[in-house]
């Protein structure tokens, strides 16, 4: 399905309709702009306001809300079929444990998905537009316009914007960069987090296992960033160097939330130093909420481990989280995801600087931005040969399918032994 919508957009996009110039664009142009539309990506080699007509414009729009709203409600679904999997009991006590794994209610989590599209896009929207019509002096229906498209933007994480600039000519705004990066991390943070505090927003004591997680894990992570980017910027010329102290604060703060899979940026991603640029790529790596529509390995998978490497640390046997216990099927998939995505980032990194003349790290970056479906780009994508640029592709399509049923599939192959084979202990370290 998400190849056919994925050929589908490029299809249109192909057509002379799409095209703001005297040329079509290219095929690798086309189903490029799709892929990284559909996958909620954000990279590009075109300029969205620039290269298309505002019908290939609302293509792209489609797009990005047929792929953000489709990944949440896929990962929704798949989520409920693993518990499925599973019998009556276990059913039942997912089900009162997590109030967001619905039993055999596949309509109402469709619904509930559609209305958290519609509320939170329509908050920012309502939220930036005025800004925007009365601060720029754009006429009211280019407001309405661009309002529109960058609150469909930000929920999905997809990272496109009409603008070449993406978000610098919004340098220092809070009223409109404060509402954008709100709504990246409400749709980063996952659909069934969502609904739990929707329900029990005064009752964290019941909150399920993965609200607390996530939650906790997405607070170090956000504040970090928040801090750290700013930090790290302080005194570069060429990023926030040179600007007041309070638009320093504001664009670093919007830095910060960006690498959970945003993909929007307020000043050139190129300029930023290199310790800047390794933490985001590890922040990108990382990524946001489960069944959200952000990419990454997601938070969780980086709690569980941290909390195994502790529990090893403290000689537990077992690893305990707010008063429950993880079981080993959980760290073996977390384990797993990890190990896949880094292998994926090492190796397609090795291969483009083997092939290309490009440094170490714009190359990382870049891979890790297509891996972990975040946008963020030093400018390096645009100038990739073809045949590199496919690779991306495939690693849009990857990093936002891949997790999801690499994960779902190891789930609902997990199998108990019936037997058990004599221990050995090869020697570690």
């Amino acid at each position: 399905m998400f190849v056919a919508v994925d050929l589908l957009g490029t299809g249109l996009l192909l057509t002379p309709a799409a095209s703001a110039g005297s040329e079509n664009l290219t095929f690798v142009e086309a189903l490029f702009t799709s892929t990284t539309a559909l996958a909620v990506c954000g990279l590009s080699i075109i300029s969205i306001g620039g290269d298309l007509t505002h019908f290939g414009q609302g293509v792209v729009l489609a797009l990005m809300q047929i792929g953000g709203m489709g990944i949440m409600t896929l990962a929704a679904l798949l989520g409920t079929a693993v518990v499925h999997r599973f019998g009556l009991r276990m059913q039942l006590n997912v089900q009162a444990e997590t109030k967001s794994l619905w039993v055999g209610d596949v309509r109402g989590l469709v619904s509930r998905v559609a209305l958290i599209f519609v509320v939170v896009q329509s908050l920012t929207f309502v939220l930036i537009t005025p800004r925007m019509w009365l601060g720029y002096d754009m006429e009211l229906r280019e407001a309405l316009y661009t309002g529109f498209f960058h609150s469909v933007s930000a929920f999905n994480n997809a990272g496109l914007s009409l603008y070449d600039d993406s978000m610098s000519r919004f340098s220092g705004d809070a009223l409109v960069l404060f509402p954008i990066a709100l709504a990246v991390v409400l749709g980063g943070i996952g659909f069934p987090v969502i609904i739990e505090l929707w329900r029990r927003f005064r009752l964290p004591r019941a909150w399920s296992l993965h609200t607390k997680i996530t939650l906790a894990t997405s607070a170090v992570l956000l504040m970090g960033a928040c801090l750290a980017i700013p930090a790290l910027e302080w005194d570069n010329p060429q990023t926030l160097g040179q600007l007041h102290w309070w638009t320093r604060i504001t664009d670093g703060f919007f830095h910060g939330v960006m690498p959970r899979s945003g993909g929007l940026n307020v000043t050139d991603t190129g300029a930023m130093e290199d310790s800047t640029l390794l933490f985001t790529i590890m922040l990108m790596f990382v990524g946001g909420g489960s069944a959200g529509t952000a990419g990454g390995i997601k938070v969780t998978t980086l709690a569980i481990i941290f909390c195994v490497v502790l529990a090893e640390a403290r000689s537990h046997d077992q690893v305990h989280v707010y008063g429950r216990q993880l079981p080993p099927a959980v760290i073996r998939h977390s384990l797993s995801l990890i190990f896949m995505s880094a292998t994926v980032v090492a190796f397609c990194t090795l291969l483009l600087l083997a092939t290309t003349s490009y440094k170490l790290l714009p190359a990382l970056f870049e891979i890790a931005s297509a891996v972990g479906v975040v946008g963020l780009s030093t400018g390096l994508t645009p100038e990739l040969p073809s045949w590199a640029q496919v690779m991306i592709i495939v690693l849009m399509i990857a990093g936002r399918l891949g997790p999801i049923t690499f994960v779902t599939a190891l789930a609902m192959s997990d199998r108990r032994r019936r037997y058990t084979l004599a221990e050995d202990r090869p020697i570690v370290g």
